[in-house]
């Protein structure tokens, strides 16, 4: 008898194992079965509110195993709703006959996989007793991104800013249970030198981390900033930084990149490797203690299927399911 796993946000947020699931996912990025087409990404009017909205679709297959697509819409000026920018559904399937094995909350499985698979570029990227964080963002990659990073390296001490120093002292809030120390702090400037990974994860159209501020060490960890026109970083910092990405593919979907390739600041061939390089090994990372290193996550199709995998297990050991 065929079932349908639905699984929610709570199912997902409770469940969750940084290490396990970061570790997953680094063994897919070196999977050469895996078939990732490039995603569809589609901005779209949005009149009543003055601001464009985006649907994604992300399919990925697995043959002869698992199979899906993410269905996500992207509306920067959720807040107004008090709702999460992002908003989607998971589908995912039997690659080998193609029926409904499950269907999952989008938005929270797309935070989760985000913030693993920057903890895996930061397990390659940052200094190993990398010990302090700075999270600029309070949306809700936040505290997932502090936590994941936290998994991986020994963090004691996290800054946490946002344009509402109310939702940064939320944040801290939240996460007082951990096992770091937790700051809010009122502006970037106060920390952003001092630290060893930067942490960032916002729409903004205008950089907040500026390469004036940056030190010798760094680890800056761009997640953030997915349209053309958005950018987290600014020109000195990717001209003083070894640049990583998650995907070749999705260079030019981000202002962080896009817009320093058409100012001829930054070439592709000056990219050092992708998270599918740096997993295989055929590429290394992190080569001294000095380099400042910038990683650019636009987000796979890969990450998505591979943390639907891991949450339907789950979900299947746990959880009843609803028959078809």
């Amino acid at each position: 008898m065929d079932f349908i796993a639905i699984i929610d946000e709570s199912f997902i947020r409770e469940n969750t194992n940084f290490s396990q699931l970061i570790e997953l996912i680094k063994k897919e990025f070196s999977n050469p079965s895996l078939l990732v087409p490039q995603r569809h990404h589609h901005d779209f009017p949005n009149p009543e509110i003055g601001a464009d909205s985006t649907l994604l679709l992300m399919p990925a297959w697995n043959p002869g195993k698992e199979a899906g697509v993410k269905v996500v819409t992207v509306s920067p000026e959720n807040s107004q709703f008090d709702l999460p920018s992002i908003q989607g559904t998971y589908i995912y399937l039997d690659a080998k006959n193609g029926s409904l094995k499950g269907i999952l909350d989008a938005k929270e499985l797309t935070v989760k996989r985000t913030a693993a698979t920057s903890a895996l570029a930061s397990s390659f990227l940052s200094k190993k007793n990398a010990s302090s964080l700075l999270m600029i963002g309070t949306g809700a990659l936040s505290t997932n991104l502090i936590k994941a990073h936290a998994s991986i390296r020994p963090i004691q001490k996290v800054f946490v800013w946002g344009r509402s120093f109310k939702k940064a002292q939320q944040i801290c809030a939240q996460l007082q249970n951990e096992n770091f120390d937790l700051t809010p702090i009122k502006s970037i400037e106060e920390k952003i030198s001092e630290v060893d990974i930067i942490s960032c994860a916002t729409l903004s159209k205008k950089p907040l981390v500026l390469g004036k501020y940056l030190k010798a060490g760094q680890f800056v960890d761009l997640v953030g900033a997915y349209k053309k026109d958005m950018r987290e970083a600014d020109d000195e910092t990717i001209l003083k930084s070894k640049i990583y990405v998650d995907t070749y593919g999705g260079l030019m979907e981000s202002g962080d990149m896009a817009i320093p390739i058409e100012k001829g600041i930054l070439k592709e061939s000056d990219i050092q490797a992708d998270l599918f390089e740096l997993c295989k090994e055929p590429k290394k990372g992190r080569k001294n203690k000095e380099e400042i290193i910038v990683f650019k996550s636009v987000g796979h199709a890969l990450e998505d299927l591979v943390a639907a995998g891991y949450y339907y297990q789950k979900h299947k050991n746990n959880q009843p399911f609803i028959e078809k």
